[in-house]
């Protein structure tokens, strides 16, 4: 069995090095800067960036890519393969399905659905009762 080494270190930029942890429920990696519930599950291949926050009960899929700031609410659901903006919010109970992108700042609200493989613009709203391709915008 291959073992997943405890912590990482990644070369982005000649000389700028980006430190993670393994996270104790899923082993993705979780930037020392990041907070992460213990009962929210970060899947193998996944990472949380610096200043982002994962809640209670959330699921972070593998190799999803949580980053800067950005939010996963409690009990949220975030597919395999997805990007979840800078500063963006996955609100409470909501899911993402995989492969899906959400752009700078995108909120998507509690307990709505962003649908596989969408591309959601920067600063858009998914609300629980839209249709795909129908974004509001932050007020």
């Amino acid at each position: 069995m291959r073992r997943i080494p405890r912590r990482v270190e990644i070369e982005h930029e000649p000389g700028k090095i980006t430190r993670y942890v393994k996270h104790d429920n899923g082993e993705g990696y979780v930037s020392p800067y990041a907070h992460v519930h213990p009962d929210a599950t970060v899947e193998p291949g996944a990472y949380v960036e610096a200043g982002a926050r994962v809640a209670a009960g959330a699921r972070v899929g593998r190799f999803s890519w949580v980053d800067t700031d950005a939010v996963v609410g409690a009990r949220a659901r975030v597919g395999d393969t997805v990007h979840v903006g800078v500063r963006g919010v996955v609100g409470d109970g909501a899911t993402v399905g995989a492969n899906a992108r959400l752009g700078v700042e995108v909120r998507v609200e509690p307990g709505a659905v962003v649908l596989p493989d969408e591309l959601v613009p920067a600063h858009a709203v998914v609300r629980p009762d839209r249709k795909r391709g129908d974004y509001g915008t932050a007020a």
